[in-house]
């Protein structure tokens, strides 16, 4: 049975990271239209407000007047994700 134990932690740590990447890592209300990832300044333009929250999966989500407008990258997975949540825990 101890030939599986590799397997079966690296599963479980797996289920754990991608728990993890669902958890929010910072929320930004802004008018900015500066932001390192931002490719949509029309959405602040006029001092128009946004909120973008960024989750521990990569992902940022921009909303505005409580709706989803963009998001932002790619949600990591696999290795990617294992790496990105054994740093963090």
């Amino acid at each position: 049975m101890t030939q599986y134990d590799s397997a079966v932690e690296l599963q479980r740590q797996m289920l754990e990271a991608e728990e993890w990447a669902k958890g929010v890592c910072l929320i930004q209300v802004h008018s900015l239209n500066s932001m390192w990832y931002d490719t949509r300044p029309q959405d602040t333009a006029e001092g128009k407000m946004v909120t973008d929250i960024e989750y521990n999966s990569g992902v940022i989500v921009r909303k505005q007047s409580g709706k989803i407008i963009h998001r932002f990258g790619k949600a990591l997975k696999g290795k990617e994700l294992l790496k990105k949540w054994s740093e963090h825990t």
